[in-house]
């Protein structure tokens, strides 16, 4: 009897109810959509003929997941403060509690309490601010939604941002990056325990979301002009009490609008990290169920480079995966050339053992800062250089004489397509110079660190399920581009730079390695044993 009447009669009272629901929720909201001239109302709220209202002089509100990005996820973002801040344990344990998370809804607040509970409980402030500066604002300013940020929040006078996730993830780069004049989203509990402060993982209230955004407009006694919210977004009418306008942004806007590297508001030159993905939930559990397999591939891959002879580890590693290419080398430059300086771009360590695989002979390298096992397991001989002129042009002379000798003058690695300023050292060492253009792609785990431990790089790269090189040598320098030829060093290590970009496609800066790691670590670079 309750199959055949009840049950019937409950489905048709649920859908019809839910259709009211859904002609409510469209009444009340604006649609914005480039290719609709659709004119809806807002409740409580002017209304407007234009689908892409004008943001000039205004104050607009945006919410920042789906709003201002193209997606509303937050579990991504929650994993890469519990990866890089925290450990992989934490990251685990994080994974675990995504069933719980999806059952209660990732964009609600008990969702939200558990992600943050889980991903900042006992992490210091420290680590969670590295994160939010060096890490975050990469996956950020990849997903930025360029109609949002074209027509509303670069005319906006006065732009306030509002998040669901902690303040903390965000803030730093929507107002480093993006100038925005408020950030608004929930505070995280912190407690001092022998001197150090930790977070508790408890959100303080309001909570998460649009109550933030209302305890700010209220202090602030202002009304917004506009809000810019997600079409999805569950909180919109939380919105509208402190907003004159509310527009939406349409799915099909959010899957399209992707903003270009050429136009973010400031270049990412910089940032760090060990993942090269963004950590949704199904992309960890397929790394964490690939990671033991990946460990064992990578001490296979640096056995092969340590134990076997150049001409046959080639072969071997390509068969356990690693791409290699290279060009440009002439047949005869590995056999009779002899005291070469060869200029590379740093990409990461395994540049120089790169290089000699494609040369097919051992090649020295000097090197600034490199981890005691890093030099151990090296194929190569390594030369430390101590960071005095004078010693350190003494010390690549002689090993001139002997030899040829690879040097990456940016004295760091760059992950992003630039190339750090050229040390004119080098330059004024020798004539016989040829550049050489490396570049590393990788999928899952960057094989470099300015925070982290720098003697798992070489594990971390080799890792990948198909970690790829690029060797292309760029013939040698024309003898009216060296010293010989009148240029001074700064000159000649302008034009390898430049010769390196434009065979990479990379840009070229004036940033140094001390910039790098005084904004991504807070230190000099210089490794300490």
């Amino acid at each position: 009897m309750f199959f055949r009447r009840i049950l019937p009669k409950i489905a048709t009272h649920w859908i019809i109810n839910l259709y009211r629901v859904a002609r409510k929720l469209r009444r009340d909201a604006f649609q914005y959509n480039r290719n609709s001239n659709t004119r809806l109302s807002t409740a409580g709220a002017a209304t407007s003929r234009c689908t892409i209202p004008s943001a000039a002089g205004r104050m607009v509100v945006f919410d920042f997941h789906g709003g201002l990005l193209r997606s509303t996820a937050l579990f991504p973002y929650f994993m890469l403060v519990a990866c890089e801040g925290g450990s992989l344990l934490r990251a685990l344990l994080l994974l675990c509690c995504f069933p719980v998370v999806w059952v209660l809804g990732e964009h609600v607040a008990a969702g939200i309490r558990v992600m943050a509970f889980v991903t900042f409980v006992g992490l210091r402030p420290r680590d969670a601010d590295l994160v939010a500066r060096a890490i975050l604002p990469k996956f950020y300013m990849e997903r930025l939604n360029a109609q949002v940020y074209d027509h509303l929040w670069l005319p906006a006078g006065r732009k306030v941002a509002v998040t669901s996730a902690p303040r903390v993830m965000a803030e730093w780069f929507l107002k480093e990056y993006m100038a925005a004049d408020m950030v608004a989203g929930c505070e995280l509990q912190i407690v001092k325990v022998g001197g150090c402060c930790y977070f508790t993982g408890l959100l303080c209230e309001p909570g998460p979301g649009a109550p933030a955004l209302r305890e700010v407009l209220r202090t602030d006694g202002t009304m917004a002009d506009i809000a810019v919210v997600d079409s999805s977004c569950s909180l919109d009418h939380v919105f509208v009490p402190y907003c004159k306008e509310l527009y939406s942004v349409t799915e099909e806007s959010a899957k399209t609008a992707r903003l270009p590297r050429a136009r973010y508001p400031k270049p990412l030159i910089f940032h760090d990290g060990r993942l090269a993905f963004l950590p949704t939930a199904s992309a960890t559990l397929a790394f964490f169920l690939f990671l033991p397999l990946g460990l064992i591939l990578s001490v296979i891959r640096i056995s092969i480079g340590i134990v076997l002879p150049y001409n046959v580890s080639f072969a071997a590693s390509a068969l356990f995966g690693v791409r290699f290419r290279t060009s440009g080398l002439a047949k005869d430059t590995a056999a009779k050339r002899r005291g070469v300086l060869f200029v590379c771009t740093h990409r990461t360590l395994a540049d120089p053992v790169m290089l000699t695989a494609a040369l097919q002979k051992p090649v020295p390298a000097v090197t600034y800062s490199l981890s005691r096992l890093s030099e151990i397991i090296a194929p190569i001989r390594t030369v430390r250089l101590t960071r005095d002129r004078d010693r350190d042009a003494a010390m690549m002379s002689r090993l001139l004489e002997q030899g040829d000798l690879a040097v990456c003058p940016e004295g760091t690695t760059c992950r992003e397509p630039y190339l750090l300023r050229f040390s004119p050292l080098f330059a004024e060492l020798a004539d016989d110079m040829e550049p050489v253009a490396l570049d590393a792609q990788v999928t899952s785990l960057y094989g470099t660190t300015a925070s982290g431990r720098k003697w798992l790089d070489p594990v971390a790269f080799f890792a990948n399920p198909a970690p790829a090189y690029r060797v292309e040598f760029l013939g040698a320098v024309p003898r009216d581009q060296t010293r010989s030829g009148g240029r001074t060093g700064a000159e000649v290590a302008n034009w390898v730079q430049q010769r390196l970009g434009e065979a990479l496609g990379f840009e070229c800066t004036g940033l140094t390695r001390r910039d790098k790691y005084s904004m991504l670590a807070g230190t000099d670079g210089v490794l300490r044993q």
